[in-house]
């Protein structure tokens, strides 16, 4: 197992009706930038379901880097105005990492084509 004490942090949007689009956006990427600041943080992907609800997937080494994350003052404030301005609701699950496994049909893409 590369890392047993990785937290992985799912967080589920949805929209309210009338919300800002563009705004949201923008507020979404400043988000997905400073997260990448955060030592500790190892990766970001964001998923856009059918009916509206957007998933983003959140990789930390260690619990102390979610923690750095979730107290960090541009996010607590942008948090604050998610609920003010963007969500009808959202849902977030941090999770410990206890088994990981992977399969590629190919050279992985860590391999550099090894």
């Amino acid at each position: 197992m590369k890392n047993p004490s990785e937290i992985v942090v799912l967080f589920k949007t949805h929209l309210r009706a009338g919300a800002d689009k563009e705004e949201y956006a923008k507020t979404s990427r400043r988000m997905h930038e400073l997260v990448e600041t955060i030592p500790g943080f190892i990766s970001i992907k964001g998923y856009m379901g059918e009916d509206g609800d957007e998933i983003d997937i959140v990789r930390f080494k260690t619990e102390k880097a979610l923690e750095a994350w979730r107290t960090q003052a541009e996010h607590r404030t942008t948090q604050e105005r998610g609920r003010e301005e963007f969500y009808d609701h959202y849902w977030v699950q941090a999770c410990r990492v206890f088994r990981e496994y992977e399969f590629w049909l190919g050279p992985h893409p860590d391999s550099g084509g090894a």
